[in-house]
């Protein structure tokens, strides 16, 4: 793995200064150097752009050799997906077909995207902005596959770091879960949307942070709490939002397992955090504002800009666009409405941090109910109410 001088040196020509201050939101000038090497991989090389990536992982692996099982909590969840578990090739019906361009079975309704609120979309016709719709649905997915895939491995890495037996064997579980998901979600994008997009560089900066990073808790921080709560959220918005049977019935076996990945970091976690010294927790703190950011930041689809609106208008132009639609604005709020109760549930919701998330317009969903007292049930009965916008 390249060091912090050596990414700096590669870095020079694009102001690694302006770099920092893209990880210094929150003011903690550490949190921001252990991110500063993932962000500049990230956001400045575009790592995620290549075929593959390599990422020095740095855990240590626990064993415990008296196999004593003494999380019942997470003993029971982990009984729930050993019953839970399906098969994406036997369980879904993949001889549906998906047609990007049929009006009864829409992938992506008009009227509950982004793309209206963009002069240039509404004055294509009809066929191009089907297309577009295609297009950005296929974007999303790819993010969510990527995400997966991040998962996958993360999964493979908290099962050797976590402590407790109980978590040990749940994690088997998941990396089972993960493993399905990236190959539920790349079948569609391949066989049924012929379309797959690059990673996103803000979620290959989060991907390579939790990676790299040596402590256990913070790849549950990281992936757990962060990446699988919003994902939660956004699969929920996103089942409403479709009308393509294929791809509800897909989302609602992925939002199942989910529910299942945050409510385990959450045990995991609750405890560890409101014993923590102080600085340490603050750093805590700080790195999941940080993370909530980049993963906010996410969704701007500028690989999706890329391909469509490049010649049309700057990138900051698009931002504005993007981020003022009703749509965005409903969709962002939502991905939150799962991950802000969990934070305060697990202690990194202080009267210290919440003036960042107020400026977000984040807090509203701090009483809403945290992932133990949410089953899957709530979130698929969720996910069957039509969409609105605000």
């Amino acid at each position: 793995m390249m060091h912090v001088k050596e990414l700096l040196n590669q870095a020079s020509a694009y102001n690694p200064s302006a770099v920092l201050q893209k990880v210094l939101r929150s003011g903690n000038v550490k949190v921001a150097l252990n991110l500063l090497g993932p962000a500049i991989r990230g956001l400045v090389l575009h790592g995620g752009r290549s075929a593959t990536s390599e990422m020095q992982a740095n855990h240590k692996a626990h064993f415990d050799w008296t196999y004593q099982r003494t999380q019942p909590e997470m003993a029971r969840l982990y009984e729930i997906a050993k019953s839970s578990q399906w098969n994406a090739t036997t369980d879904l019906d993949w001889s549906i077909d998906v047609d990007p361009f049929d009006p009864r079975r829409e992938l992506f309704p008009e009227q509950l995207s982004p793309l209206p609120s963009i002069p240039a979309y509404r004055k294509l016709d009809e066929r191009s902005q089907q297309i577009q719709r295609h297009a950005l649905l296929a974007w999303m997915l790819s993010q969510f596959l990527h995400g997966e895939q991040g998962a996958l491995f993360a999964a493979c890495q908290v099962t050797e770091a976590v402590h407790w037996v109980d978590g040990k064997l749940y994690g088997s579980t998941q990396v089972v879960d993960e493993g399905r998901h990236v190959e539920v979600f790349y079948r569609y994008l391949n066989d049924k949307l012929g379309k797959l997009y690059t990673v996103n560089d803000n979620l290959f900066t989060l991907i390579d942070a939790l990676m790299t990073d040596g402590r256990w808790d913070l790849k549950f921080l990281g992936m757990q709490i962060m990446v699988e709560g919003l994902a939660l959220a956004a699969f929920g918005t996103l089942r409403q939002t479709s009308r393509e049977p294929l791809l509800r019935e897909l989302l609602k076996y992925v939002i199942t397992d989910e529910a299942r990945h945050v409510h385990y970091g959450v045990l995991s976690l609750r405890d560890f955090y409101h014993q923590l010294p102080e600085p340490d927790r603050r750093e805590r703190e700080d790195w999941a504002f940080e993370v909530a950011v980049l993963m906010r930041n996410r969704f701007l689809a500028h690989e999706f800009y890329d391909e469509f609106y490049a010649h049309a208008m700057t990138r900051k132009q698009w931002d504005e666009l993007i981020l003022s639609s009703a749509y965005m604005q409903n969709f962002r709020k939502t991905m939150f409405r799962r991950l802000v109760p969990n934070l305060k549930r697990i202690g990194l919701l202080t009267d210290r941090v919440r003036p960042h998330y107020a400026a977000l317009g984040l807090l509203e969903w701090e009483n809403e109910r945290a992932a133990p007292e949410i089953t899957a049930t709530d979130l698929i009965r969720d996910s069957d109410t039509p969409v609105g916008l605000n």
